[in-house]
């Protein structure tokens, strides 16, 4: 499992992490300035400019899967709301898209997203509001078959209202879930962000309907100050 950097020199002489401060700039909000300095500081973001991933999101599906499996060799995996491509690099190594692991099957990925991504060896990425009408119809023609792996990190733009952001990730979990429901072969794996809120709890007994097994889990590069959580529906019923 990934583990946490955390950040402490080595020296044994007992120095303090330094911090990065923001000030607040002509233009700049302070809440802006805050985000901004969380993600200076952020080991998380560190760690993903040195290894070459996208965006810190990328250590959250790596600990989601390494608990439970999911992206394995062979794997045909859709990824909605995948910008900027985080999870479909996680995805490429782990299902051996690109074949470098030899002796091993070679898996497909499919990512949409309504932002523009830059390509990624391994993976179709395409530009796509999942929430049009008629966008399932289109991932499904582009999938060209089932999936083995649907996963979904779609989030609405916050308005700032934590009741009316919440319902409205769920709305978006719940389309990608009847999406899965469409596409995954027997057996297969749906995965989603959520935010915690009280309204997920119809979501969670539609995917026991649904799937074998249901799981929560927070992973530990979810920040501890923010309400997401994943759910991972394992052994979908057909």
């Amino acid at each position: 499992m990934a583990k946490t950097p955390t950040g402490k020199n080595t020296s044994g002489r007992g120095q303090r992490d330094l911090k990065v401060k923001v000030k607040t700039a002509r233009g700049r909000t302070l809440s802006s300035s805050r985000w901004l300095q969380r993600q200076l500081n952020d080991p998380y973001v560190k760690r993903a400019k040195l290894e070459g991933y996208r965006g810190r999101a990328a250590y959250k599906i790596m600990e989601v899967d390494d608990k439970y499996r999911f992206l394995v060799p062979g794997a045909r995996v859709v990824d909605l709301g995948c910008a900027p491509g985080g999870w479909c690099q996680v995805a490429v190594k782990r299902i051996n898209a690109l074949g470098e692991k030899k002796g091993k099957a070679v898996g497909t990925i499919l990512g949409v997203d309504l932002q523009e991504m830059e390509s990624l060896a391994g993976a179709e990425l395409y530009q796509l509001d999942f929430m049009d009408d008629g966008a399932d119809i289109q991932v499904k023609e582009w999938l060209g078959s089932k999936a083995d792996v649907v996963m979904s990190d779609m989030a609405a733009a916050s308005c700032g209202h934590k009741q009316t952001d919440h319902l409205r990730i769920i709305s978006l979990c719940e389309a990608a879930a009847y999406f899965s429901f469409d596409v995954l072969e027997e057996g297969g794996t749906f995965v989603a962000k959520v935010l915690a809120g009280g309204a997920e709890g119809e979501l969670q007994k539609l995917l026991k309907q649904k799937f074998t097994k249901v799981m929560n889990m927070k992973p530990p590069a979810s920040r501890s100050d923010s309400s997401e959580k994943f759910v991972v529906a394992m052994g979908f019923r057909g």
